[in-house]
């Protein structure tokens, strides 16, 4: 199997395969030939760089061609790669660097700055690999003559995401070849595009949503993929959905809560199906889009780990606050009201976490103990099921926050927040927020001295956090208190602290 050579290489090379609109306000529309001819050229040069079968590639490119090309460019010739949004700070591309060592980082020029201060930190944890440096725009990449495609087992890696991190760092999950091939399921049952259609996921590169739902899950079913390399503008967002005619609209809940509340909706004859996932939406927010519209928003859900499990069917009438049934050939079971997943039954569940089931000889050669054969999978999320198989989230058991769809761990907050000479201790818990589902909030112990609660102090604090870490992972909320709420072993009370 190869995905480049089964998907895209037999495709009809003049039919549309990406509509990029750029930053610049500029609009270009691929066809599949060009798409394909572009991202074996890139592999070519890959290649030339010293890239081979089984290396790690990571990419630092927005939602522009290039960062599509790179990933086909990896496909096709068996290297492994590991997508980085560009919100990540040095700190936390650092991280990445050292535990997947890439062979090659191929980036956006405009991210120089960030992913030198990386660089150098990996280098100085002495966790740098000696990766080549390739930075976009650059015409040059795309000389070296076309790479064949190379034959693939399934369980051969092909990706890396990293997961939130809840108890510690972010984990670096490692998917198979047949995580590509396996998002057929979701891409009929759940997203429901259909050939020369166009379908805009509007998750921004890095995230395991953009890894299956940008281009992969649209192409298999033959529809095209709209790349918007901008912000989100809520009233931006609706002009691009009617003037572009898009078919099949792919958003985070957040997204669809801040578009109904500050913009107009309106008809939008040419949209065929809505999608979300990553947290239930109100009835409200349901009620306006389908008034709007005509359509139902489908809810559905999954993880890093395992892709997309469950899903509301096109033509299936969505429930408000449900994210569908699971997925045909799906064995879900509820332990103790605990989602629990069946791996064997999933195409898409992980090989493994970096480092634990998988690792990395000094040679680079890959280790792999496949955890779908390990038993059980236990989600960590709470769920509802209903007689007739509808289900319902309820929370998570851990103590990962869920915030406009983004999942993050409370120890990249507190360890970003206690790097700050001001802060002795620091909690982050989870908030109730009307737009973004939940906001991060933190309890803040300062240090003795010359400190003490103030709103300058909130201010600073906020910003603290944005460059020692993502900017979306900031805590909205900041309250200060002379000490945390703690067990008897020391632990903090997070449970405490979400009530007061």
């Amino acid at each position: 199997m190869n995905f480049a050579r089964d998907v895209l290489d037999r495709r009809d090379p003049r039919a549309p395969a990406l509509l990029e609109l750029a930053r610049d306000g500029s609009r270009r529309s691929w066809s599949f030939g060009e798409a394909a001819e572009r991202a074996a050229r890139l592999a070519g040069t890959l290649q030339r760089l010293g890239v081979r079968r089984g290396d790690v590639v990571m990419t630092l490119i927005g939602n522009r061609p290039e960062w599509v090309l790179g990933m086909l460019a990896c496909f096709r010739i068996g290297a492994v790669v590991l997508p980085c949004t560009e919100q990540l700070r040095a700190k936390d591309l650092a991280l990445r660097i050292g535990v997947a060592r890439p062979t090659l980082i191929l980036a956006d020029e405009r991210n120089r700055g960030e992913l030198e201060s990386a660089l150098a930190g990996a280098g100085s944890a002495g966790s740098a690999a000696a990766a080549a440096i390739a930075y976009v725009p650059d015409e040059g990449l795309f000389a070296a003559e076309p790479a064949p495609p190379v034959e693939l087992h399934p369980d051969n890696p092909c990706l890396i995401t990293f997961t939130s991190g809840t108890a510690g760092e972010p984990k670096a999950v490692l998917h198979a070849q047949r995580y590509l091939a396996g998002q057929r399921l979701q891409a009929e049952h759940w997203l429901g595009a259909r050939a020369g259609e166009l379908v805009w996921c509007t998750a921004a590169s890095g995230w395991s949503k953009s890894a299956r739902n940008v281009f992969i899950a649209p192409w298999l079913s033959g529809a095209a993929a709209l790349l918007h390399d901008a912000r989100f503008d809520p009233h931006e967002r609706l002009e691009l959905i009617a003037s572009e005619r898009v078919n099949v609209l792919c958003m985070a809940p957040t997204e669809y809560r801040v578009i109904a509340k500050r913009a107009t909706l309106r008809a939008l004859p040419n949209l065929r199906g809505l999608v979300a996932a990553g947290e239930a939406l109100n009835p409200e927010v349901l009620r306006a889009w389908h008034e709007a519209t005509g359509l139902e928003i489908r809810d559905g859900y999954g993880q890093t780990e395992t892709g997309q499990m469950t899903g509301t069917e096109p033509g299936q009438g969505a429930r408000a606050g449900s994210m569908g049934k699971a997925l045909p050939g799906v064995r879900l079971t509820l332990d103790e009201d605990e989602l629990t997943l069946d791996p064997a039954s999933l195409p898409t569940f992980f090989l493994g976490y970096l480092g634990e089931h998988v690792r990395r000889a000094p040679d680079g050669r890959w280790q792999i103990n496949d955890r779908r054969a390990g038993g059980p999978w236990r989600t960590g999320d709470r769920v509802r099921e209903e007689q007739d198989g509808w289900l319902y989230f309820e929370g998570r058991n851990d103590d990962v926050i869920v915030s406009a769809g983004y999942r993050i761990g409370p120890f990249e907050v507190e360890s970003a927040l206690v790097a700050h000479p001001a802060v002795a201790e620091a909690a982050a818990v989870a908030a109730p927020d009307e737009e973004r589902g939940t906001v991060v909030r933190a309890v803040v112990v300062l240090r003795d001295g010359d400190y003490a609660p103030s709103p300058q102090l909130v201010r600073e604090l906020q910003e603290h956090v944005k460059r020692e870490t993502a900017p979306y992972k900031y805590p909205r909320i900041i309250d200060f208190a002379d000490e945390l709420p703690k067990t008897a072993s020391g632990k903090i009370k997070r449970a405490e602290l979400r009530a007061i």
